[in-house]
């Protein structure tokens, strides 16, 4: 089966991948709600985060995040699926509507036919989760990713889940094309970093060159995250979300565009959105 996000690049252009979905108002990050609303928002992909229980559950968190959505201190992974199920966000929990952890299984059981998500800071556990998400059958709509210098995780996709789409996260176009050229590897699409304005990745004809490593009808895809971390590290030469909405999304997002990037990440999707439907109209 084609895999989903292939169909959407066709139908759609320049793919919008919304991080942790969407969390607004009543909205938690890494939650069914959040990707529903990630998706009203413009997004068609949806990044979320994985963390496993002790006890062998897959649970939507990005661990180190405990303090700020709990109001404890604590480490969700140390938790049983049990204890993790207790937990409450503490600016979205309410009496009329409780607000808890959300598990894999429950976004999975409702993800709409054509969304499409990536899977973050799972590979710690992919020793289980990859067989666990096999049994789904929905790995049309997943792509995984992790580090393309993690050679230990990238070794157990290798020997576990090598069918699954798989998008590595590269420091250099070296890095990429390794994993592009790896027979062991479903590589579908590459997540290049660039953190000055002089990254090779930032020339058109270098991305062109990298696209082409896969076939016509079933082409690489190039995503570029322009959400801005909390440590201000800059994720692709200060092309980020803060540009966007603080400057201009032409000034932020249209070297992007201009590249030929497939996909952006981004915390303001329908931001994205409406600029990616002002560059259709503008078109030559």
């Amino acid at each position: 089966m084609r895999n989903t996000m292939a169909t959407l690049r066709a139908d759609a252009g320049m793919l919008i991948m919304a991080h942790r979905g969407t969390a607004v108002g009543s909205i938690t990050e890494n939650t069914v709600a959040a990707v529903h609303a990630a998706l009203r928002s413009g997004a068609d992909m949806v990044e979320i985060d994985i963390v496993a229980s002790t006890d062998g559950d897959f649970f939507c968190f990005h661990d180190g995040a405990e303090s700020r959505l709990f109001g404890q201190e604590l480490n969700i992974v140390d938790l049983s699926g049990r204890e993790i199920r207790q937990l409450r966000y503490i600016h979205t929990d309410r009496t009329n509507r409780s607000a808890p952890v959300a598990s894999l299984a429950d976004v999975l059981h409702h993800l709409p036919p054509r969304a499409v998500l990536n899977i973050d800071r799972s590979w710690r556990w992919w020793d289980t989760l990859l067989p666990w998400l096999e049994e789904w059958e929905v790995a049309h709509q997943l792509t995984l990713k992790c580090w393309a210098k993690d050679d230990s995780s990238v070794d157990t996709l290798r020997r576990q889940g090598p069918q699954l789409p798989f998008i590595p996260i590269c420091e250099s176009l070296d890095q990429a094309h390794a994993m592009v050229a790896d027979p062991r590897l479903n590589t579908v699409g590459v997540e290049l970093l660039a953190r000055t304005p002089d990254h090779p990745a930032l020339d058109r004809e270098a991305v062109s060159e990298l696209k082409a490593l896969r076939p016509t009808d079933d082409p690489l895809l190039v995503m570029i995250n322009s959400e801005v971390l909390r440590d201000g590290v800059p994720l692709f030469a200060g092309h980020d979300d803060e540009s966007a909405v603080l400057i201009s999304p032409h000034t932020a997002w249209g070297p992007l565009f201009d590249l030929g990037v497939d996909i952006i990440q981004t915390d303001w999707p329908w931001v994205l959105r409406d600029y990616r439907a002002w560059r259709a109209d503008h078109a030559d």
